[in-house]
């Protein structure tokens, strides 16, 4: 974690960054300011504009799946360019007043490419960059969610004053810049061989079979995050704004510490990382991601709000880039970029089940809080998962040495 970046790693940092700033922080994170204004503006129900954020998600589950195969099968920066265009048009497409259909249909698709860029950007960035600098980058791309989020916090309100015709359409032409830009650079990367450097566990099939379930307790753990990933990132904005009548301003400045926690959580976690190991780290972060996710149900003073913001708006690429890493540690590079759609795969269906579940149960109950709960307890199984991972593992190596 310790080997500093050069000026060689930034064509795939930037690509890297730019696709998790369209893919999450942009075609997600900016659905979050603009939803009290959909509901005031009368466009949707509260209930309709908490479906519709959920249909992201469910497009989130279907881009995951899909992601690994299309990279396949065509060049990354055809698949790259068609989803940051797809991402564009769901927002321009959605400027004016509409259909529950249509927006439900635009918003699924801005799921869709989301997923597609998460998965491929971030792996493709990885490809192309060497193994003693692949830490570093790796945490550094999930900036991206961060800087989305911090962006769409400061120009969302902004554009609100104007309409909210603007305001879609503004996101809408920082996609296409986004994309733009990624595409000039993402011509100069190029993707270094990965087989090389694999680990003895990701050459040996009998290795390979042996910490099976280590990955499997890891992915479940990253399942049960994407619980968690859900009411802040849909709902944290209505929440204080018009649940508890906090008014737009309050709580778009909440939006911008959580976006502010975003930009900084890959770098505080790295550094963590580097001190107790990918293993220790994922574990820290799960218990800070679900101390702050539950915090909202025991205070809602400023301090408590700020702190619940940014932290869990840190955990959120924070868990991200410590799952990565986790993974290829236990992997190794060259078996990473499969295995990394699978847990995304893994991650989109959970946070789709969530997301509708969270929904429906906001139309029965006709409040929010209890979702900050329901999620805090799935971060701390989340956190048990982990903690059986390591126990796991040590057991396998201790069978090891025995044969």
């Amino acid at each position: 974690m310790n080997r500093a970046l050069t000026t060689q790693d930034l064509p795939a940092l930037i690509t890297g960054i730019m696709a998790t700033l369209a893919g999450i922080g942009i075609a997600r994170f900016a659905y979050t300011p603009l939803l009290p204004a959909i509901i005031q503006e009368g466009w949707f129900t509260a209930s309709q504009g908490a479906y519709l954020g959920a249909a992201n998600l469910l497009g989130y589950f279907i881009g995951a799946l899909s992601a690994h195969a299309l990279s396949e099968r065509f060049s990354s920066r055809w698949v790259i360019g068609a989803s940051f265009a797809a991402i564009a048009l769901s927002f321009m497409l959605c400027a004016g007043a509409g259909s529950f259909a249509w927006f439900f249909f635009w918003r699924l698709v801005s799921g869709i490419a989301g997923a597609i860029l998460m998965v491929v950007g971030p792996s493709l960035a990885l490809a192309a960059t060497p193994p003693e600098r692949r830490a570093s980058v790796g945490a550094m791309v999930f900036t991206g969610i961060g800087l989305g989020a911090l962006l769409s916090a400061f120009i969302v309100p902004v554009l609100l004053e104007l309409s909210l015709m603007v305001t879609w359409s503004t996101l809408g032409l920082l996609c296409i810049a986004a994309g733009l830009l990624s595409d000039a650079f993402l011509q100069r990367v190029t993707p270094l061989a990965l087989t090389s450097d694999a680990s003895p566990s990701a050459n040996s099939q009998k290795g390979y079979m042996g910490i099976k379930l280590v990955v499997l307790l890891v992915i479940g753990a990253y399942a049960l995050d994407a619980v968690g990933f859900v009411p802040h990132t849909v709902f944290w904005v209505d929440y204080l704004a018009r649940e508890n009548a906090l008014g737009n301003h309050a709580a778009s400045l909440q939006w911008g510490i959580f976006g502010l926690g975003a930009v900084c959580g890959p770098l505080m976690v790295g550094a963590l990382a580097h001190r107790v190991g990918w293993h220790r780290g994922l574990a820290i972060a799960f218990v800070a991601k679900a101390a702050a996710v539950s915090l909202p149900v025991f205070s809602l003073a400023l301090l408590s709000q700020s702190i619940s913001s940014f932290m869990v708006g840190a955990m959120i690429p924070g868990i991200v880039a410590l799952t990565s890493g986790r993974l290829a540690e236990l992997v190794g590079p060259a078996a990473h970029k499969k295995l990394w759609g699978q847990a995304t795969a893994a991650f989109a269906a959970a946070q789709a089940v969530a997301g509708y579940a969270m929904s429906a149960l906001y139309g029965t109950w006709g409040t929010y809080a209890p979702l900050f709960a329901i999620s805090g307890f799935m971060l701390a199984g989340g956190f048990l998962l982990v903690l059986l991972s390591r126990g796991v593992q040590q057991r396998h190596a201790h069978l090891s040495t025995l044969h």
